[in-house]
């Protein structure tokens, strides 16, 4: 097996809709690999921020400059030979394109869950400008990607340190493998 740093550079594009753990498991994920993390969130201009927080979704004339924003940001990460793990809910095929473009060194991990356990975690957090109210629009907008897409699908059900592990097996690197 050969240490994923020497490798071709690799972005992951953690998604799913929100409360399904983005931001815990691609921060957990980038720690094992030794790779670097940015959370999609960071992307946001305050006055999106400040409309979600008010209970209104984002239309997609809203989300295309902040797609363009983690796409200008994984091809920094791609020209600079570094690998990435980025969260970002991505849950339109149309945002995938946005995000993935051409490059084939960009993968999507789907962490995929019911809405009666995202709907737990999203009411149990605090501190998020997401509020429960808007899980609908997400799983209204979400489009599961598909075989062509080629994502890692994991469920939520277990801890973020297994879900972590069982992304890194599909990446070929052993649970318990220090790449950091």
């Amino acid at each position: 097996m050969t240490d994923p740093r020497s490798a071709a550079p690799t972005i992951l594009v953690v998604m799913g809709v929100s409360g399904s753990g983005k931001s815990t498991v691609a921060a957990l994920l980038a720690e094992r690999l030794g790779w670097t993390f940015a959370d999609g969130d960071d992307f946001h201009t305050p006055d999106s921020i400040a409309r979600m927080r008010d209970g209104h979704p984002l239309d997609d004339a809203v989300r295309q400059p902040w797609l363009g924003r983690i796409r200008a940001w994984i091809e920094a990460r791609l020209a600079a030979g570094e690998s990435a793990v980025v969260a970002c809910s991505a849950l339109k095929r149309a945002y995938r394109r946005v995000l993935i473009g051409d490059s084939p060194q960009v993968r999507l991990v789907f962490l995929e869950g019911s809405r009666d356990v995202i709907q737990s975690r999203i009411r149990a957090r605090s501190g998020h400008f997401m509020p429960a109210t808007l899980l609908d629009s997400q799983f209204a907008a979400l489009e599961p990607p598909g075989p062509e897409e080629h994502p890692i699908t994991v469920g939520i059900e277990e801890s973020p340190d297994a879900i972590v592990a069982a992304v890194a097996a599909r990446l070929d690197i052993p649970a318990g493998d220090s790449c950091g």
